[in-house]
This record gives C-alpha cells, sequence and structure tokens, in this order.
C-alpha cells in the first residue's frame, strides 16, 4: 500500500495492519523523521517512511493494489495512476483550495474507473503534480 502525506505517521499505524507493507511518503523532512523514529519506537516493522514528492509516487516499488493520498490537488497525479496495480484502488481528494471531493479510483483493463464520493476539505497536495509550493 502506498499512502502520500505521513503526517505524524497515524494513519500509517493503521494501515499497517490492514497491509502486509506500507510506503508513505512525506515531504517535509522533520515530520518524516518523526514518524520514521515514531513507529520503529512503537514496534512497526512493515512501514517505510520516504522524504520525497509525493505526487510523483514511488514507482521503485509499484505497482501498488492500494493507494491513498491524504492531501488535496487540482487532480489526480498521472504518476499516481501509472503505478496502479490492475484492479488496485486508489482514494484521492480533488477540487480546489476550498472544497474538494473525495474520488475512488479502480484501474481495469479498460483505463480507469472513477467514482465521486463526498465533499471534504483538505490540506493542500504540493509537488510537481500538485499544487505549487508558493500557494500552499
Amino acid at each position: 500500500m502506498l499512502e502520500i502525506g505521513t503526517g505524524s505517521g497515524y494513519q500509517a499505524a493503521i494501515l499497517s495492519h490492514l497491509a502486509a507493507e506500507v510506503v508513505s511518503i512525506e515531504r517535509h523532512a522533520a515530520l518524516a523523521e518523526e514518524a520514521r523514529a515514531r513507529l520503529a519506537a512503537l514496534g512497526y516493522t512493515n512501514v517505510s517512511i520516504l522524504c520525497a514528492d509525493g505526487t510523483l509516487g514511488y514507482a521503485r516499488l509499484a505497482p501498488y493494489d492500494a493507494i491513498i493520498v491524504t492531501a488535496a490537488g487540482p487532480q489526480i497525479p498521472v504518476a499516481l495512476l501509472d503505478q496502479l496495480a490492475m484492479g488496485g484502488r486508489l482514494l484521492c481528494p480533488i477540487g480546489d483550495r476550498h472544497v474538494q471531493r473525495l474520488i475512488k479510483v479502480v484501474r481495469t483493463e479498460d483505463g480507469f474507473r472513477e467514482t465521486p464520493s463526498i465533499d471534504c476539505v483538505f490540506v493542500p497536495l504540493v509537488g510537481e503534480q500538485g499544487w505549487p509550493e508558493h500557494t500552499a
């Protein structure tokens, strides 16, 4: 499973009970290091925390059966769609800076099937395939 936006590591810890392996990407080095240390101290061994641009995913371990994005972008990053396994699911909030819609994407033989869900508000997804740093 790939998580974009580690933050404190809380959600990565929960995901570690649902998936055999969790890769979590955080763009802020200090947050990534704190979450890495916190999860290690708590005994989580199936979570890897990386400091990188989450909008680009982590192709080295792709494809992923599940990708969850915990920040909102103007569109779903193509890099994340490319890293989704056949039959895999991606959950991502998409919209403008003030309100987004949670979108579920499933990769099928015919492409990608998107299902919109509820309106929501998330922090901005900053990176090469998200919002620019200066608008965050």
